[in-house]
């Protein structure tokens, strides 16, 4: 059986084993006049955005060819929803709902192409205050 104790001695001394094996890991992984991996130089950063900008301006070919209804996502479920109140039993026996997940995915993957979780983008900053 396990036993927990709550004992101001034990944890005082769990907290100080764990204050010195904080200390040690952190001299331990960086060293005096080494960059961290938070600093970037500036080679890097403008090195990282061209080529950010090649991908982006890669992706916006990849559905030229295509015509304007058949690469908007809303026309297309627009389309199928249409298609579904029309003629609903060929529509579920053809398992259509199954196929559109594989259908709109090369779609929403260039969409999200140029998405970050990490940066906040005016849409998102609008969104968030329409909403609050």
């Amino acid at each position: 059986m396990y036993m927990v104790n709550n004992s101001p001695e034990f944890i005082t001394e769990c907290r100080t084993c764990r204050r010195q094996l904080r200390e040690r890991s952190q001299t331990a992984g960086h060293h005096e006049g080494m960059p961290s991996d938070e600093e970037l130089a500036l080679t890097e950063v403008t090195e990282f955005q061209k080529s950010k900008d090649n991908v982006l301006e890669e992706s916006k070919k990849i559905f030229e060819d295509v015509r304007a209804d058949c690469c908007d996502i809303r026309k297309i479920l627009l389309k199928f929803q249409e298609r579904k109140e029309k003629f609903p039993n060929p529509y579920c026996d053809a398992y259509i709902g199954f196929c559109l997940p594989k259908l709109l995915n090369p779609l929403v993957r260039v969409q999200l192409i140029n998405w970050s979780p990490l940066e906040w983008s005016c849409k998102m900053m609008l969104i968030v205050t329409i909403t609050c």
